[in-house]
């Protein structure tokens, strides 16, 4: 698989080993890692969570895939994108996004997710897609508003994160919904 979905200014495709030393580089950023559970250690567990992910097809249920995202006129990484098809129900699908401070600002993440929506209802015919986002990540919960998510859920001091307990707010958008936002 070489491009795995493309937009505009964007493509998606397997992580490589050549992404290490740029995925610890933003991925380490507290201001990126604030609200991810995972951060490398190191350009070397970079290296390794990216031969881990070349083992698992997208896909898989029940696993985390993280997609590169890459700029078209570059081929340079600006984030990546994790899609889970939960095990238990195939017909959904949750998402997480990284993005490079550098490139943030930018409308990357929604041109990102509108392709993967687009992906995930039109081409594999998911029911729902949702994210899980700290409601203190401002950015996230303004770009999952302007994707047309709802916000279905607010568990307060739900989860154990970080040495601390935060709310989680589950967004979701059903296809239906996302039909017809595509016509608007």
């Amino acid at each position: 698989m070489d491009d795995f979905l493309q937009s505009k200014r964007l493509y998606l495709r397997k992580l490589i080993a050549s992404d290490a030393g740029k995925l610890f580089l933003y991925r380490s950023d507290p201001d990126v890692s604030r609200y991810q559970g995972w951060a490398p250690a190191s350009e070397s567990a970079a290296l390794h969570f990216i031969e881990d992910q070349s083992k698992i097809e997208p896909g898989t249920a029940g696993q985390w895939f993280q997609l590169a995202i890459c700029l078209r006129t570059d081929d340079a990484l600006i984030g990546d994108l994790g899609l889970h098809f939960p095990a238990d129900d195939d017909r959904q699908a949750e998402f997480g996004i990284s993005l490079d401070p550098a490139h943030q600002g930018q409308g990357y993440a929604d041109e990102t997710l509108r392709a993967t929506m687009s992906y995930l209802f039109n081409t594999l015919g998911k029911h729902r897609v949702f994210c899980s986002v700290d409601p203190r990540n401002a950015a996230s919960v303004a770009m999952a508003r302007r994707l047309g998510m709802r916000k279905e859920a607010h568990f307060v001091r739900s989860l154990w994160f970080k040495d601390e307990w935060v709310d989680d707010v589950i967004f979701g958008l059903l296809k239906s919904d996302w039909c017809r936002l595509e016509k608007a």
